[in-house]
């Protein structure tokens, strides 16, 4: 009974053991990075793989929640558009099956451009301003290619973590072993 008791005891600590040392998973992840420069901003969406998020769907909203504009990111993970309100801009990007990742500009980050309405109108004579055209988005074809775009850094294999689990389990496993065996001789 009492070598029973020890085998639980030491399957317990190791299943302890299990979830302090795992990391979570980053398989539903997806990177989206932006940036403003000029009176655009220039977003950036690509997997931890390296791999472009085309197609994916962008959503820009201010900081009171209201969406300000939408598209769609082209190839090579790019979607532009003109800065529409001077204001925190949220970036919401929705790539395929659950991938999904925001991206925050704050408004001391965006340069004062012509044409942007700020996040609180000021109103003249009682007289409340007009809202600004509704912000059209830019195509990547249509925008320059800044010399921030950046190639995405691809994750490497954890070759020693895996081989550093596999010599914790043997270990274990050997010292298992000696403590349940039996002594020859």
């Amino acid at each position: 009974m009492k070598k029973y008791s020890f085998i639980v005891l030491l399957g317990l600590v190791f299943t302890g053991l299990l979830f302090v040392f795992t990391t979570p998973a980053a398989a539903h992840k997806v990177n989206v990075f932006a940036y403003a420069e000029g009176d655009t901003v220039y977003t950036e969406s690509y997997f931890p793989d390296g791999r472009r998020v085309e197609g994916g769907k962008v959503e820009v909203y201010d900081s009171q929640g209201k969406k300000l504009l939408e598209g769609v990111t082209s190839k090579e993970g790019i979607f532009d558009f003109k800065i529409p309100k001077v204001d925190d801009l949220k970036i919401v990007l929705i790539a395929t099956m659950g991938h999904e990742n925001t991206f925050t500009i704050y408004a001391d980050e965006l340069p004062q451009v012509a044409g942007a309405t700020t996040s609180a109108p000021a109103q003249v004579q009682g007289v409340t301003p007009e809202p600004a055209a509704a912000p059209e988005a830019t195509t990547p074809a249509k925008s320059k290619t800044s010399v921030r775009r950046h190639a995405p850094k691809k994750d490497p294999f954890p070759a020693g973590a895996v081989l550093g689990g596999l010599g914790f389990i043997f270990g274990l496993t050997s010292l298992i072993m000696q403590v349940t065996g039996k002594k020859k001789g």
